[in-house]
């Protein structure tokens, strides 16, 4: 008895176990039904959309090209009209002159007959004004009548090569892709961005430029946010928890052109941005305050950040304006806020001095980066690489950092005395005139 109720629950435990995975694979299947109708219903509204600008822009063409013919046409009737009112006109003058000639031949052929044959007592004086008015017309006299190889003869020159030229272009003219040449590949969430990056998919198009567009789920219309030979982008003031919708194209080498654009894809970022704390009478900062512009106070102090929104794992960079460098400049992370100092190069905190020297806790490394230069990017990456005790006695907590300057960098370990989930950052600077932008 005992050995079958075994056999019972063994059977029975196998039948569940089927019975899940049978729930699995249904549900596998469903994701693939649902994956086959995404992808039939991006075929179908693509090819859709397609239709509509093929047949818009051939629509366009039809009403630029008979424009364009009915011009000219036009200017080719008014050529035909200059040139026969200009050649017409000489001939209509020499009609008058010659009509002006019969007439006065007439009148003097009815008078010469009215002398020949008049009274004989008057023939005579008849004859004399006859013969006197004759040779003041001047009978031998005759206007000059151009012969008509001498006159314009109009015609129509209309070669047939530009029907040819025409369907060559036009039967070359536009393509249907059923791929773009490239496409997003990745999102990577940053506080307040979203770092884009896309690849080429077709290997035997060659890009020269990338063009990455943008646009709010809500929005109507997408927007250029980055045009450029890169292939990553971070894309600034993203709202978190908020659907963003990309897309990126390319132009060919040498061609002016964009390609299709990629397949839209969703990113959004749950990183809220980094900002820096406001008040500090020596910094002014942008709407968004993201961006800390040192003034001409005398103040002088630390700025820190609004809030410990760095998190290991993360790149923290900061891109900056340079003025007038100081020794004790400063740009880095810190445990916790102290107000009273007036750089980072103290305790609990690591930073790089605009002339590119390192400091941790305090102390200078031998390590030494180049000197921060305007418009150049300074990261600073950290991993945990020990985790000690985290009680209120203390312990041992080490993160690996990475700081990188114009193409150089410097790695060591940063050693603490507490567990950090979150830093602060915060930058100090002697002289106003620098602008450090924080993302």
């Amino acid at each position: 008895a005992a050995a079958a109720e075994a056999e019972v629950r063994l059977l029975l435990q196998e039948a569940r176990e089927s019975i899940e995975a049978a729930r699995s694979y249904r549900r596998e299947l469903q994701q693939r039904l649902r994956g086959l109708h995404q992808a039939r219903e991006q075929i179908k509204e693509s090819a859709t959309l397609t239709r509509d600008v093929l047949e818009q822009h051939f629509s366009d063409l039809k009403g630029t090209l008979k424009k364009l013919l009915d011009e000219r046409l036009m200017s080719l009737l008014q050529e035909v009209d200059v040139i026969e009112q200009e050649s017409i006109k000489p001939l209509d003058e020499c009609q008058k002159l010659i009509e002006h000639g019969v007439s006065t031949a007439d009148d003097l052929l009815r008078e010469g007959e009215s002398a020949v044959d008049g009274d004989v007592g008057q023939q005579n004086e008849k004859l004399c004004n006859f013969t006197k008015k004759a040779l003041h017309i001047q009978l031998d006299s005759l206007p000059e009548v151009p012969s008509l190889v001498d006159v314009p003869c109009l015609s129509a020159q209309l070669d047939d090569c530009l029907l040819t030229i025409l369907k060559n272009q036009i039967f070359r003219h536009g393509t249907v892709a059923s791929r773009p040449p490239v496409q997003l590949e990745e999102f990577v969430e940053k506080p307040g961005g979203i770092l884009v990056r896309w690849c080429k998919v077709d290997d035997d198009f060659i890009p020269q430029d990338y063009r990455l567009q943008c646009r709010k789920s809500t929005a109507s219309h997408f927007e250029d946010v980055y045009v450029g030979s890169e292939t990553e982008f971070i894309v600034l003031h993203i709202d978190p928890n908020v659907d963003y919708q990309f897309r990126v194209c390319a132009r060919g080498d040498g061609r002016q052109e964009w390609s299709p654009w990629s397949v839209p894809q969703l990113g959004r970022t749950t990183l809220v941005p980094h900002e820096w704390t406001t008040g500090l009478e020596g910094y002014s900062l942008s709407s968004r305050r993201n961006i800390a512009l040192r003034n001409d106070s005398q103040s002088c102090g630390v700025l820190y950040s609004k809030a410990p929104t760095y998190f290991c794992g993360q790149t923290l960079t900061f891109r900056q304006t340079v003025g007038q460098p100081d020794r004790r400049d400063s740009l880095g992370v810190c445990v916790e806020q102290r107000n009273g100092y007036d750089s980072l190069q103290r305790d609990k905190a690591v930073c790089i001095s605009t002339n590119g020297a390192v400091f941790v806790n305090g102390k200078e490394m031998t390590n030494q980066l180049p000197a921060v230069t305007s418009g150049s990017t300074v990261t600073f990456d950290m991993e945990v690489v020990q985790l000690g005790s985290c009680s209120n006695e203390g312990g041992t907590f080490k993160l690996r950092v990475t700081i990188s300057s114009n193409n150089r960098e410097v790695v060591f370990d940063w050693v603490l005395d507490q567990c950090c989930g979150s830093l602060y950052f915060g930058c100090s600077f002697s002289y106003p005139g620098w602008k450090v932008l924080v993302f």
